[in-house]
């Protein structure tokens, strides 16, 4: 594997795992009252687009990172809808 890959992969990792703390805290809270849907789902678009333009590309960093974002935010997403108040 190369370094620009390597590179990718790292990137995508930080960038991806952000979202992490906001699950866990929105699953445990069982509140997701911050959360815009309109943000969410536009986002969820976006990143689903990623995942798309990644697979063209056969790019694993950007697949692995952009599968694993909409999944996290896919659930963010859920749960905002789960718990609307």
């Amino acid at each position: 594997m190369d370094w620009i890959n390597i590179l990718g992969l790292v990137a995508g990792v930080f960038t991806t795992i952000a979202f992490l703390p906001q699950v866990i805290k929105t699953w445990q809270t069982k509140s997701a009252k911050d959360f815009s849907l309109g943000m969410l789902i536009t986002f969820n678009i976006g990143v689903f687009l990623w995942l798309i333009y990644g697979l063209y590309l056969q790019a694993l960093p950007i697949i692995l990172a952009n599968l694993v974002t909409l999944i996290l935010n896919g659930i963010i997403l859920s749960l905002k809808i789960r718990y609307k108040s």
